[in-house]
């Protein structure tokens, strides 16, 4: 008997290999001989470095870099060293969490630490780096992270433009006279599962701006700035990416990884899929356990069960979801490659006591799918 188990992260609860330990614990409760392999998964959200990192025995570096208000931040960072690939979290640099509630600034946070981070990458050697660019506190485009990199901005009176997404306002003019010419040479690829364009009502600051900090009003300033950043950036670019699918990813890092790095857009989920070698490890299994902390429609817009069903479903692997809550429209993933669905929850309960009381649960849950399983087996002989 051949078991994945491939679960997201729990949010505010526990890791993805956390949860991957607690499902296995389970697991062998039942079935003490079956084969069970561990593939920790994420979607190019927090947890994406983790769980890379414990698949591939890679290396977890640490920078200090400015943070998303200017603040230094102790930002994490993935290193494998054989495919000289740098696995970055944005998050870790300019992330929401960095920020309290009550002081989240969507006009002045910056992604410059991001940039720090690549230019870290660049000087350990990286030809390829992978942009993990969910859970952003910003809004300025990219902007931030292109100046970090040797990108100038300018305004009217020739002076260099301040940080934050507002500022581009008054961008008059853009050099990359100085950018890194070492960036020529990396391949750049950005892990997300948002798909909105730059500006508009679905844009960047429109859609995730206001969670940011930004009101009605500065939604709308900052939706203006973005705008007028893009139309300096198509004078100086190749081509205008502002309404690719992708671009208004992370406040419009999306846009300046694709306009100013030629980075593709791919689902973060099939990032770490392969990077982790869930297809080759799903060929010959049994059944795939997979989860995440609300199970619910999203999960249909690229996150991670969605994803290691798909793998599944080409090789005709069963797929059973755990997950901390069941939400609205979770049933739809049935037609996904995903047979069946649990909660961990027995019965009423907190979710503060769910979370806290996560890896007992997950090793319950597990423990009642195998003996089903078992039973299931057994009718069929």
């Amino acid at each position: 008997m051949k078991i994945i188990i491939a679960p997201d992260s729990f949010k505010d609860s526990l890791s993805a290999e956390d949860v991957a330990d607690a499902i296995a614990l389970g697991l062998t409760q039942v079935w003490p001989d079956a084969q069970l392999v561990r593939c920790p998964m994420a979607d190019g959200g927090e947890g994406t470095v983790a769980s890379v990192l414990a698949a591939c025995e890679g290396q977890l570096r640490c920078h200090p870099v400015q943070g998303p208000l200017g603040a230094t931040v102790q930002a994490r960072w993935g290193w494998l060293a054989a495919s000289h690939t740098a696995i970055i979290e944005m998050a870790e640099a300019s992330g929401l969490q960095l920020i309290a509630p009550g002081k989240r600034d969507a006009c002045a946070s910056s992604t410059y630490g991001t940039g720090e981070l690549i230019r870290a990458a660049l000087d350990a050697g990286a030809r390829r780096i992978i942009l993990a660019i969910g859970g952003s506190a910003t809004n300025d485009g990219g902007a931030g992270a292109m100046q970090a990199l040797g990108v100038q901005l300018f305004d009217a009176r020739d002076a260099a433009l301040p940080l934050g997404g507002l500022a581009l306002s008054t961008l008059a003019r853009l050099s990359l006279e100085s950018l890194d010419p070492r960036l020529a040479g990396v391949r750049f690829e950005i892990a997300a599962d948002v798909d909105n364009p730059l500006c508009g009502p679905h844009g960047a600051s429109a859609i995730f701006g206001p969670q940011k900090g930004a009101d009605h009003g500065q939604v709308e300033q900052l939706d203006h700035a973005l705008g007028h950043f893009a139309d300096h950036c198509a004078k100086v670019l190749p081509r205008d990416v502002r309404d690719e699918p992708g671009s208004g990813a992370a406040g419009g890092l999306g846009f300046a990884a694709k306009a100013f790095l030629g980075a593709q857009f791919r689902p973060g989920v099939e990032v770490v899929a392969e990077l982790v070698g869930l297809e080759s490890a799903i060929h010959g299994a049994d059944l795939v356990i997979t989860g995440e902390g609300r199970f619910d429609a999203q999960t249909l817009r690229g996150k991670t069960p969605f994803g290691v069903a798909r793998v599944a479903k080409r090789h005709g692997v069963p797929v059973i979801v755990i997950a901390g809550t069941l939400g609205d429209g979770y049933e739809q993933m049935y037609a996904h490659g995903v047979d069946a669905a649990f909660a961990l929850p027995g019965g009423p309960m907190s979710l503060e006591q769910a979370c806290s009381e996560a890896p007992r649960l997950l090793r319950e849950r597990a423990a009642d799918i195998a003996r089903v399983w078992r039973l299931a087996r057994h009718s069929r002989e």
